[in-house]
């Protein structure tokens, strides 16, 4: 066994796997990837919402062979875990995106690819599996077309709208540290690389991590701007329902959107006809102070009424947090920097380990809670739930 292997196998919780990438990271990379924006109140909301909530388990039920497996967006999961976007992972691990989607794909998992992603929708598309495509609304509709009939041709069954992106948040850690992609070597940053050499001699080896995706993206090829400034300016603040109602014209597959945190917006989603409805504040990456991902999933799925799927992503580090968000009305949980931490620390064998510690712990809470099934984890699981406003909805 290797000593990478033996770190990986004695990582105990995603919490181990986020100090083994932090170790292995220059400072910027790992910032980027763990930072939130402003005072990153919303990032630490989304793991402080999840902790208040506590469960009520079931005694005297045969749990001995939980079944994990459910359905989600129509088509049956092993657990229900989705892998959710995360842009520029490259700049951990070369092929990070390659490698996290070759394991959701082996554990039966669906796995979305950023617009920001460092491999392209083809590279990708060639592990095979799941396959969802996220999209930023760009101003230059001719290339999201560009990229949307990319996404079809490779085989994704699903077009992720992300609606919280008018705007690029202010990440101040990326501020202070200087970071961009592809990475720019400065006084600032070259020490910082200089201090962890398995990383800089990975990346001498491999290449600068680039935006694969947006070759050809006007602008793309200026030196003196990063990629990341140039799609930051060419967000479409403009776009809104019509706008919308236009996309979905152009897909084809399932038609998801993500970034919802209100029961109004989710039930004028719903009616519109979309596959999906995703619970999200960006990892607390955009809005600083916008509400938790999982105190806005009661509101979206008694909104919604069953009649869409409703995910859930932010914040999710235990199998507990998976328990907690169905027994709340969602489908599934998607989850971003635990894989993101995993291969960060240690490529693809990282990413299997996250995902083995979450499928383990939700196995455990499963168990522990009296639920033989998915199906049976509802919100009686609970505390306290006949003062909550939402108790008396059915999900």
């Amino acid at each position: 066994m290797t000593a990478l292997s033996r770190r990986l196998a004695e990582a105990c919780s995603i919490e181990d796997l986020r100090h083994l990438a932090q170790s292995r990271l220059p400072r910027g990379v790992f910032d980027f990837f763990d930072g939130g924006a402003d005072d990153e109140i919303s990032l630490r909301a989304n793991r402080e919402g999840f902790e208040r909530l506590r469960l009520r388990p079931r005694v005297l039920v045969n749990v001995q062979q939980p079944d994990m497996s459910t359905t989600i967006v129509g088509r049956q999961s092993a657990v229900p875990l989705v892998v959710a976007p995360t842009g520029a992972i490259g700049a951990g691990w070369p092929k990070a995106d390659v490698s996290i989607a070759r394991v959701a794909a082996l554990l039966g998992i669906p796995y979305t690819l950023s617009t920001m992603a460092t491999s392209s929708i083809e590279e990708v598309a060639a592990v095979g599996g799941r396959l969802w495509f996220q999209l930023y609304v760009l101003r230059d509709e001719s290339f999201a077309n560009t990229l949307l009939q990319r996404a079809d041709r490779s085989g994704y069954e699903a077009l992720v709208v992300t609606l919280d992106l008018v705007a690029g948040g202010k990440r101040e850690r990326d501020l202070r540290n200087r970071f961009t992609v592809p990475l720019r070597p400065n006084a600032h940053t070259i020490f910082d690389f200089a201090c962890h050499p398995s990383w800089c001699l990975q990346m001498l080896r491999h290449g600068q991590p680039r935006f694969k995706n947006l070759a050809g993206f006007e602008g793309h090829q200026d030196p003196r701007a990063s990629i990341a400034a140039k799609v930051g300016q060419s967000l479409d603040a403009s776009f809104d329902w019509d706008a919308l109602k236009r996309l979905r014209d152009r897909w084809a597959g399932k038609f998801m959107v993500k970034g919802v945190l209100r029961g109004d917006d989710a039930a004028r989603l719903a009616a519109l006809g979309v596959d999906a409805i995703w619970v999200s504040n960006h990892g607390g990456r955009q809005l600083d102070g916008a509400m938790s991902s999982v105190d806005a999933l009661p509101d979206v799925a008694a909104a919604v009424k069953g009649r869409v799927p409703v995910l859930l992503d932010s914040g999710v580090r235990r199998g507990t947090d998976i328990v907690k968000a169905v027994a709340l009305g969602a489908q599934a949980v998607a989850i971003g920097r635990a894989t993101l931490y995993g291969a960060a620390a240690g490529g693809e064998a990282g990413a299997e380990r996250a995902l083995q510690i979450l499928s383990e712990e939700l196995r455990r809470a499963m168990q522990l809670c009296g639920t033989q099934r998915v199906a049976d984890i509802d919100i009686s699981l609970l505390q306290d739930r006949k003062a909550l406003p939402w108790a008396d909805q059915t999900f």
